[in-house]
């Protein structure tokens, strides 16, 4: 047996942000909020919220900053931005890198979807979903790319973690609310985050993605009230629960701290196991009307 098997290490702070720089996309509400709050909870030193409407980012890093429990100067700050325009992406770093030289931790976690059936599912919907859950999530991460590079290491990896879904694993039709480009999307964008890991690795920023199932949210209200409410999907669930705000803090949390500095490429679904239990997407609502 060599060393290697017998010596222990000591893990100190393992879990910890301290200091770190962190953007979230899509961060005003739903699970970009949730994200934030965790990244400052661990000790992240500046979260730089952003989102298209102005007044919600304002408001988000109100909430966040009165939050008890924040490291000394730890802050998080309002960057409105439409990212799902190119220019607004240049626009975001842009004005991101008017008060740091560096990011370590980018959460591309911007989205939209759209529920139609089939044979009316208009071309301008399926575009706009593509084009902010996969064009958008590239350019981001491309155009952020040299900042997260600045003090990135072979010990002290950058983070890039991109929201996808279990919609991009699951199969199966929504009938009248059938989300055929968000799906597809969210496979890219799974697809997407394990090409990157690849191509950035050697620069020493590491992609993963997170697969989140049912949270209580804006975008999952819709789904989660055609399917009988809250307690009947939570009934589904082998969990027995949808999804808590802690479930997403703590999963970023541990993508970006020194306990996943080796994982790369990864997609971790965070849904009680749900998808793997239902046998497709489409259980008892192919009938119930258009969202």
């Amino acid at each position: 047996m060599s060393k290697y098997d017998t010596e222990l290490q000591d893990f100190p702070n393992i879990f910890s942000l301290k200091g770190k720089v962190v953007v979230v996309t899509g961060g005003s509400r739903g699970l970009g909020l949730h994200a934030a709050s965790g990244f400052l909870q661990a000790g992240a030193s500046k979260v730089y919220i952003t989102s298209r409407k102005a007044d919600a980012c304002e408001a988000a890093v109100k909430a966040l900053n009165a939050l008890p429990n924040l490291a000394p100067g730890a802050k998080a700050i309002s960057v409105p931005a439409d990212s799902a325009k190119f220019e607004g992406v240049e626009h975001l770093v842009r004005e991101v890198a008017k008060t740091t030289d560096h990011v370590d931790i980018l959460f591309a976690n911007a989205g939209a979807t759209w529920g139609e059936e089939f044979d009316t599912h208009p071309d301008s919907a399926f575009g706009k979903v593509m084009d902010l859950n996969v064009k958008s999530v590239f350019n981001t991460i491309r155009l952020f790319a040299p900042m997260l590079q600045k003090n990135a290491s072979i010990l002290d990896p950058s983070r890039v973690i991109i929201t996808a879904s279990v919609a991009g694993i699951g199969i199966g039709s929504l009938g009248k609310n059938a989300t055929f480009g968000y799906s597809a999307s969210k496979a890219a964008a799974i697809h997407l985050a394990k090409n990157l890991a690849v191509e950035l690795g050697p620069r020493h920023i590491l992609v993963n993605a997170i697969a989140p199932g049912f949270f209580p949210s804006k975008m999952a209200s819709g789904l989660i009230g055609l399917s009988g409410g809250m307690e009947a999907a939570a009934a589904r669930n082998p969990n027995k629960r949808l999804g808590k705000p802690e479930d997403i803090a703590g999963l970023v949390v541990f993508l970006s701290s020194r306990a996943s500095s080796h994982i790369n490429g990864a997609v971790v679904t965070v849904d009680g196991g749900e998808v793997w239990s239902r046998g497709g997407m489409n259980s008892g609502l192919e009938d119930k009307p258009k969202l």
